[in-house]
């Protein structure tokens, strides 16, 4: 039996007070300031301060791929298009002629960069008695890239909003190939004055391969003017002028409408003259083809200058083709110099 039924109260009453006086007392520091809790927690208090505003002098974080951030590449390479398929490998149809100039696109695994510059391009197929390999082909130019100094910069497929872009700027050609069902594999070797970029898309029976150059434009035709013309025809019979046609066609690239305009200045301004229209090419391909494609440019210039009233009984359509070359075809310069359409002066 308790023998002072108060004294558990008193003691419980004394505990209260010294709790109280502990935390007015404890919660002070040696100077007197007052200091937090050891049970206090930061993490749940919001932070009722502002978010310092963003710099607008700040550089942007870079998106996407960086052809900036590739190191430069001075390693030797051959000759363009610098690679080369493994054994067994090759195009089965005839070889392309490399374009000295063009527009494509490559993709670089988040949108399209467009090239201007040198382009390679053919299919790919497995010679007769050997099987296709997609790995080995792959692993081939992964090789040679790295032998150049260049880095692989994506093996992915294009989102459907990408191919409508690439189609809506480049038609289908053999070196692009299905781009539709396939991943896109791109490399890029990086140069000190250009960048070269490897593209190619296989499946499981076949592939396409694309090699494009950056280059500068570098205009091939220059202007004579109408009285110049006359000039060169009066003393040689003849004069060379240098259309541009598209690539392997007849038809005629808009920058040498100004040239075409000059003839039909000629034309007007001597009405009892009449020309032969001559179209030449390399020696670039097939002979027969070069031919028939020489015919079709010479006719698209005719057709040019009838639709501006020139009558069409002064005019003559010729392909001469690779026939009649006035330059070295083993240079692309003198190879360009062969690409001409010439005026020759009738009766």
């Amino acid at each position: 039996m308790n023998p002072n039924p108060r004294r558990p109260l008193r003691n419980a009453l004394l505990l209260v007070l010294l709790s109280v006086g502990a935390t007015a007392c404890g919660d002070r520091s040696a100077d007197g300031a007052d200091t937090a809790s050891a049970t206090d927690s930061f993490a749940t208090v919001p932070d009722a301060s502002p978010a310092a505003p963003a710099d607008p002098a700040a550089p942007a974080e870079p998106k996407g791929f960086d052809i900036d951030a590739v190191a430069v590449s001075q390693a030797p390479l051959g000759d363009f298009p610098y690679f080369s398929l493994p054994n067994g490998y090759g195009n089965p149809n005839s070889p392309i002629p490399v374009r000295d100039f063009d527009r494509v696109a490559v993709w670089t695994g988040d949108r399209l960069e467009w090239v201007e510059g040198r382009v390679f391009e053919s299919l790919v197929h497995a010679a007769d008695g050997k099987g296709w390999s997609r790995a080995e082909v792959m692993r081939n130019l992964d090789h040679q890239v790295a032998q150049a100094g260049g880095v692989k910069v994506t093996e992915s497929r294009p989102p459907q909003e990408v191919i409508d872009a690439w189609d809506a700027e480049q038609a289908y050609s053999e070196g692009r190939g299905d781009i539709y069902n396939e991943k896109v594999a791109t490399w890029l070797v990086r140069r000190p004055d250009r960048n070269i970029w490897l593209h190619f898309v296989g499946n499981t029976a076949s592939g396409s391969w694309m090699v494009v150059e950056s280059a500068p434009f570098e205009a091939t035709a220059s202007l004579l003017p109408a009285s110049e013309i006359k000039q060169k025809l009066d003393a040689d019979g003849k004069v060379a002028l240098q259309v541009n046609f598209a690539t392997n066609e007849a038809e005629i690239l808009p920058e040498s409408k100004p040239q075409l305009d000059q003839v039909v200045q000629l034309l007007k301004d001597d009405p009892e003259l009449k020309l032969s229209v001559n179209g030449h090419t390399d020696n670039t391909g097939d002979a027969a083809r070069n031919r028939e494609l020489s015919e079709a440019r010479a006719a698209s210039v005719v057709a040019a200058l009838t639709a501006q009233g020139i009558d069409a009984s002064r005019l003559r359509a010729q392909g001469l083709g690779q026939d009649q070359p006035v330059a070295d075809n083993g240079t692309e310069d003198g190879k360009a110099k062969n690409r001409r359409v010439e005026l020759v002066k009738l009766g």
